[in-house]
């Protein structure tokens, strides 16, 4: 008979797995940047975005903050440093502008995080007092994160057509949000449990869409120039959109 605490093992090196190939997802898009030498209309607010809710999904899952959650802090670390070198390759070939915008986020959230962590750690003294107020904060973040995907969604409904919507990114998404579901049910975790929730439903209304709409989709056409729909979405949202853990 497995035990409860293993069985949690599995299920978050499950979504350890799933969510690294969600990191992943914006890798085309930033070889086809490289091979372009110019980020041309994509833009850099995803991966700023996912990069401060992995940074906070890190200090949530510290031992001082929340023990017993080594599996949240490895995946949001890989996470992290993908988001970063996202942003470099984005930064070597962005406008000044461009640039400044990356530096001048980068480092808000890097003030904001180190608010929150020394506020957590000096005026909290409880491990349930520092995750609720992390935690808190993580959904919060992983609920705007959410509403990205929403221009998406509204698009496939107006034009009745999937084509911005790749398949395989939303199935990753709703297994993404199922398994660390799963994970945060076996020792309740109600701040993952929320945000993984939402992420399902989120993912499971892109596949019903998805079903919906898959035959009235065009099978020829090219709106965008010569630009793959699939990089259109990956610039468009926030890379791995949703709440990674």
């Amino acid at each position: 008979m497995v035990s409860a605490e293993i069985a949690r093992t599995i299920a978050g090196i499950i979504g350890n797995v799933i969510s690294f190939f969600l990191f992943a997802s914006p890798i085309p898009t930033f070889v086809n940047i490289y091979k372009r030498k110019a980020v041309e209309q994509f833009k850099p607010d995803p991966y700023i975005a996912t990069a401060m809710n992995c940074m906070l999904w890190i200090l949530y899952g510290l031992p001082m903050v929340h023990p017993g959650s080594a599996l949240v802090v490895t995946i949001n670390s890989i996470g992290l440093t993908m988001e970063l070198i996202y942003l470099t390759i984005f930064f070597i070939y962005a406008t000044n502008k461009s640039r400044l915008k990356v530096i001048g986020w980068l480092g808000i959230e890097i003030l904001f995080l180190g608010i929150v962590a020394a506020c957590t750690l000096k005026l909290r003294k409880t491990h349930a007092q520092r995750s609720a107020l992390v935690g808190i904060l993580c959904v919060i973040f992983g609920v705007v994160m959410y509403i990205s995907p929403l221009t998406i969604m509204r698009k496939v409904i107006k034009t009745k057509s999937v084509k911005y919507m790749p398949f395989y990114l939303s199935l990753a998404n709703f297994l993404n949000g199922v398994i660390w579901v799963t994970y945060a049910l076996f020792r309740l975790d109600l701040y993952i449990l929320i945000a993984n929730g939402l992420g399902a439903l989120s993912g499971a209304i892109q596949l019903i869409l998805y079903a919906c709409y898959f035959k009235s989709t065009p099978e020829d056409g090219d709106e965008n120039g010569g630009v793959k729909p699939s990089d259109v979405e990956l610039s468009g949202n926030n890379g791995p959109y949703g709440s990674t853990v």
